[in-house]
Parts: structure tokens; sequence; C-alpha cells
């Protein structure tokens, strides 16, 4: 227990075929469960966590090949481990998925797949899936060609400054615009996904693209202003396109505000919960 009576459980373990998926939570009442981008893993929502479990049972955790999760090579359904830790921790209970960039794409393939499990979605810069390529302007394909560089020539600490200049500083932004403890922790995290693991295939293969006017909950969608234009592009199409949504545009932040933003994205998520579903649910 911390204060307040919150109930928090760090390193908790959930099996899934044969992975071991790390979860931490806080709190109890309706589930929020917290999915992770794919240059990151649960410790980018360190401060929506907390404050999240105050009103909330609060869970984050690990996807194949990120942080503290292990799993041998097999096929696998990221939608199928999100059902195990919904099972596993709320019982089943419907719950409400907060997801950030490639997060936002299992959270929309789950809600389609199994909508009994989902009341509600706050959505991050999201992914989804089916969406077109994108084209993107000189700038951009500049910095990603230069990541690409450095992976090759095995210079891993330069391909993790890059990445870092691209998503948490904003691709047109000067390289360093968020330093302290955001830009440790986002340099820690991806430093552990360079080389990435192999965990075998994701099977996933829904097309949510065609699909997004079907998704009737509660949806917030939540963008920064100096992210990627076609991610700026793509959210505002949700807001458009989403039946129950409503969109929140960041100023001065790019693809990751839950770490260079931490207190507004804490705050937008707890008038989500507690405007739709109530304190402690």
């Amino acid at each position: 227990m911390v204060g307040g009576g919150v109930t928090v459980s760090f390193n908790r373990r959930i099996v899934s075929g044969r992975a071991v998926l790390a979860a931490d939570i806080v709190g109890e009442g309706t589930p929020v469960v917290f999915l992770h981008a794919g240059v990151a893993d649960r410790r980018m929502w360190s401060a929506q966590l907390a404050t999240t479990g105050m009103r909330a049972k609060a869970i984050a955790y690990d996807r194949r090949g990120f942080g503290d999760t292990r799993a041998d090579v097999e096929e696998f359904s990221a939608v199928a481990d999100l059902v195990k830790v919904i099972d596993d921790v709320a019982g089943g209970v419907p719950a409400i998925l907060v997801a950030c960039s490639q997060g936002g794409r299992i959270a929309l393939d789950m809600v389609l797949k199994h909508p009994a499990y989902v009341c509600g979605l706050v959505l991050i810069a999201p992914s989804v899936s089916g969406w077109p390529e994108p084209v993107y302007p000189p700038e951009i394909r500049r910095l990603i060609e230069q990541v690409r560089k450095s992976e090759q020539a095995g210079d891993l600490k330069r391909a993790n400054a890059t990445k870092a200049h691209l998503w948490l500083d904003g691709p047109f932004q000067p390289e360093g615009r968020v330093g302290g403890e955001a830009r440790r922790l986002f340099l820690e995290m991806n430093d552990r996904l360079l080389p990435p693991s192999s965990v075998g295939a994701n099977v996933d293969v829904a097309s949510a693209y065609q699909r997004l006017g079907e998704i009737s909950v509660p949806s917030l969608v939540i963008w920064g202003n100096l992210d990627f234009p076609n991610i700026q592009d793509r959210s505002r199409y949700l807001t458009t396109v989403l039946p129950n949504a409503a969109g929140h545009e960041l100023s001065g932040t790019a693809h990751l505000p839950s770490l260079d933003r931490p207190a507004e994205v804490s705050a937008l998520i707890g008038e989500f919960v507690d405007g739709h579903f109530g304190r402690f649910g």
C-alpha cells in the first residue's frame, strides 16, 4: 500500500503462451490499461500510472520484445496478450485502454475484435492497422535514413539519439529540445530495443482503417503539434470518424507527450476517466 490506501503491485508477471509479460498495477476500480509506444516500454507511463491509480486500477505492461517481458520465439497475437492481461488483472472487466503510437494500433484492433473487453479509449498519436503508407517530407526522410545507416554501421548510440530527435523532440525541432529525465528515460528504454530481439511473428492481421466507424465507445484522441505531420493528420481524422470521439491538440510537444508533458497528459486521462466512468468506477 502507498499513501491514500492505494494498492501497488510492481513486477507482476502474466503468462501468455510462451511469454511472461511484466506489468505494474496501481490502485483499485475501473481497469485502465496502458499500451506503450514502439520506441519505449511501460516506464513511459510512470507519471500517468501513479495519478490514474488514485482514481482507478491502472495497469501498464511490457509487450513482447520490450522492457522486462521475456518471451520464447513463437507466433503470437498482441491482441491475445492484451486479453490475457485484462483477464488476469481485472477478471475480464471491460477496461479503458490508454495507448500511444503502436499501442494505439493494438487498442483499436482489440476493440474491434473483442468489444466486450473495452469500455473507453484514450489514443495518443495512434497508429492504425491498414492505414496507407505515409509519404514523408525530405527532412524526415533524411533522419529516418540516418537511423538506418547508423544501425547498419553498428553505431547504436547514434541511432538511439536520432530516434530521440524524431520521436521525443519532433522531426522539425532542434535535436535536444527535450532534456532532463524525459530524455534520459527515452534513451534508456530505446537502447534496450537496439538491436530488436526476436520474439516471433505477430499474427494480428486486422485492418482497423476500414472499420473505424464501428467503434462507438467513448474516445479521446490526443496529439502534439510538433509530431510528424502525417500522424497529426491521422489523429484529427480519427476525431471525425470515431462516432463518440473528442480531440485534443497539445502545443509544444511531439510524439511522446507522456514523457514531455506528463502533468497535462495525466490530467487529460483523469478527466476522461472521471467524466465517463466516475471516480473509482
